[in-house]
């Protein structure tokens, strides 16, 4: 049996990053993949001509950002389509009211203005909040602060829920008060029109990776780990994990010894989310004209209060929503033709008969997928940011956790799991690695 020196669990955008960078510097570098594809949750359908991210799609802010750095290296075609993290305005936005009808463009700019005045104030909300306050309780806080008629009060704590369901996947009282302290973005959002695939197809080239290896147990100790799956048992001086964190918290996934502290009570406060993606492709485009989004409010906006225009990307008239927290629960069980119906009978609710039938129907599972168990984590009430990087501490030199669940900055992106990737094979390595040596 070879001894390898480090072997990685997971071969999504973490895992490739640390193997490629512990390659590079000379170590024996084994890569198991449960799927028979490498990239994890950053995963492209091509069908019919067609490029759709059914994963990550974002770069969300590319001002200092190590991952441009690398796709422009690798030769990624790039398109900015910057949504700005679910804010009120910055991109043309057709609201339309709880009665359907299509708020005025100064009626549109005053509700934005309310949702900037409540988020200067939730500033200093989650400043006083005590451990245990959910963003809940901070946004009840700053809305106490107003003495505004209670429709106008509603509007932006409807808007809010919906931000931190399309943000983190989550009702808004299951999110801890910090759990969208990383809620920003520095410079311009880019998509990439051929496929963010091309990035992990990219850092596995050269590597050994072992598709269809699904692993059921890490056991570790000092001396060194074995890895086990259903393809057999894998040696190694250290292993870096970087499945998911719902599946880091299976039960089919075992950890031998368990988790020592700080790592254990840092997963015990993370979470996997419910959040999916909708996309409908029409033969004719019924929407709005040079609008980003669509953005209904009161009731009728419940769950599909925000349809995204990506006609531009994919060239045929496409609309993008998600089914996010509570929705994303409840539509589970569906089939994909009732979550279209569905979201169409929200569309005719402001376009009427004007909605075609959708030539294509495209419903993400993640939250099923076995090796996934979710879109990504979100700080459960009494965590804090710190969780996310404390689950990342090296344990006795032969146990390494990455992945975008493990950095704290910007969490639930591929810019985390890049990063992470990169953190642990510094740790690993005991030097500093440059970014330049992943297409070196």
């Amino acid at each position: 049996m070879t001894n390898y020196d480090t072997i990685v669990v997971g071969a999504g955008v973490a895992g490739l990053t640390a193997a490629r960078l512990l390659n590079g510097a000379g170590q024996r570098v084994l890569v198991l993949e449960a799927r028979d594809r490498v990239g994890g949750r950053v995963h492209t359908e091509r069908s019919d001509g067609l490029v759709t991210d059914l994963g990550a799609s974002w770069i969300h802010g590319i001002d200092d950002n190590p991952l441009v750095d690398v796709v422009r290296a690798f030769g990624m075609p790039m398109s900015e389509f910057t949504v700005g993290s679910f804010q009120p305005d910055g991109r043309p936005i057709a609201y339309y009211g709880p009665d359907g009808e299509r708020l005025s463009t100064a009626d549109a700019e005053h509700f934005a203005g309310d949702v900037h005045t409540v988020d200067e104030l939730l500033g200093r909300t989650i400043a006083a909040s005590r451990p245990g306050d959910s963003y809940e309780t901070v946004v009840e806080a700053a809305l106490a602060l107003l003495d505004w008629r209670p429709e106008r009060v509603e509007r932006v704590r409807e808007f809010l829920r919906h931000r931190t369901e399309e943000q983190y996947g989550v009702w808004i009282a299951d999110l801890d008060a910090h759990g969208l302290d990383d809620d920003q973005v520095e410079g311009d959002e880019v998509v990439f029109p051929e496929g963010y695939d091309r990035l992990a197809t990219r850092l596995a080239d050269g590597l050994d990776v072992r598709l269809a290896h699904v692993v059921g147990a890490v056991r570790w100790s000092r001396d060194g780990v074995c890895v086990t799956s259903d393809c057999g048992d894998f040696r190694a001086d250290r292993v870096v994990v970087t499945v998911p964190i719902g599946v880091l918290k299976s039960p089919e996934f075992l950890i031998d010894p368990p988790l020592p502290e700080p790592l254990a009570g840092a997963i015990e406060r993370l979470e996997p989310n419910h959040f999916e993606k909708v996309v409908l492709r029409f033969p004719d485009r019924f929407w709005d004209d040079g609008v980003y989004a669509i953005r209904r409010q009161g009731d009728a906006g419940r769950w599909w209060h925000s349809c995204y225009d990506l006609t531009d990307l994919h060239g045929v008239p496409t609309l993008l929503t998600f089914a996010a927290g509570p929705c994303a629960e409840a539509i589970r069980t569906w089939d994909d033709a009732v979550v279209a119906d569905s979201v169409l009978a929200s569309l005719r609710e402001i376009y009427g008969d004007a909605v075609a039938k959708p030539d294509h129907v495209l419903v993400t599972r993640w939250r099923d997928d076995p090796f996934a168990r979710g879109s990504y984590g979100y700080l459960t009430v009494g965590a804090t940011p710190e969780d996310h990087d404390l689950l990342a501490t090296p344990v006795e030199g032969a146990l390494h956790i990455a992945g975008e669940a493990t950095w704290s900055e910007d969490p639930a992106t591929v810019t985390a799991a890049l990063r992470s990737g990169h953190r642990a094979a510094e740790n690993i390595l005991g030097t500093p690695v440059a970014f330049s040596a992943l297409w070196a």
